[in-house]
């Protein structure tokens, strides 16, 4: 199937590694010229390269806090210039999570935890959605991807359900305001998922209870319906559909992305 994206401008946030990589990687080999955007500028430069080389595609690193006004504006603007346009959001930038330990409740303190989460996922997800919108609605086309998690369907994470049950509310805002100037908004939610940190984090837990990673890597894929850990290139898949034209039918809405979370039933 054609996806119809060839020609397409991306921005895609926390680009220099994980599943935003994985994303910006899979719109490039659709044809997708894209914005690749982190605050780091020597890793930033490597992922833009790397992807280069493995599509062929523009790719342009363009370094930018998410938690700042200023440089999200910033950003946009020099995206735009770079590519021409904006068509398409993939917001993926965002303080790590999901495969550590997090905070119980007498442990979390609101300027190491709550504030710097809720900017950069939150606050940041909205500051590139309001900068790149008119450029969208002027265009009368677009598309943006919120990547948030599976927190927000389970407990276990204070902070982390928190945050991302807000970018899904923001999500559905969002698509309701800018649904009739052509403009499509979704969030997707991984579970676990396979990225460069997981062998780490693998080897740390099996060097703690004594267990071989594969045994390690069992268990934690037993959080699943597929009983496999689902790898960051398979988000990317999911997202660079919902980037295609051929989504207009999906809107608002959440796509869960995490192999099946065993027993609960959403509708």
């Amino acid at each position: 199937m054609d996806l119809q994206l060839a020609g397409k401008r991306a921005i895609v946030t926390g680009g220099s590694r994980g599943i935003g990589k994985a994303i910006a990687r899979a719109l490039a080999e659709e044809g997708v010229d894209v914005a690749l955007v982190a605050r780091n500028p020597e890793p930033l430069e490597a992922a833009a390269a790397e992807i280069v080389e493995a599509t062929g595609q523009r790719v342009v690193a363009v370094p930018a806090d998410t938690g700042e006004d200023a440089s999200v504006r910033a950003m946009v603007e020099r995206a735009v210039a770079e590519l021409g346009g904006v068509d398409i959001l993939v917001n993926c930038a965002a303080q790590p999570g999901g495969q550590g330990g997090v905070p119980s409740l007498d442990e979390i303190d609101a300027e190491t935890h709550f504030w710097p989460d809720m900017n950069v996922k939150v606050m940041g997800y909205l500051r590139c959605a309001q900068a790149v919108a008119p450029h969208m609605k002027a265009a009368g086309w677009g598309r943006i991807i919120n990547v948030s998690g599976l927190a927000a369907r389970q407990s276990g994470s204070t902070i982390g359900s928190m945050r991302n049950v807000a970018v899904a509310a923001m999500t559905k805002n969002l698509a309701d305001e800018l649904g009739p100037h052509g403009v499509n908004v979704t969030v997707v939610h991984p579970g676990l998922t396979r990225t460069e940190a997981t062998a780490g984090v693998v080897a740390r837990r099996a060097e703690a209870t004594g267990a071989t990673p594969e045994d390690v890597e069992r268990r934690m894929a037993e959080n699943n319906t597929i009983r496999r850990l689902i790898d960051a290139e398979d988000i990317a898949y999911v997202v660079t559909m919902l980037a295609s034209p051929r989504s207009i039918a999906i809107t608002g809405d959440t796509i869960a992305a995490g192999g099946g979370a065993p027993r609960a039933i959403h509708y």
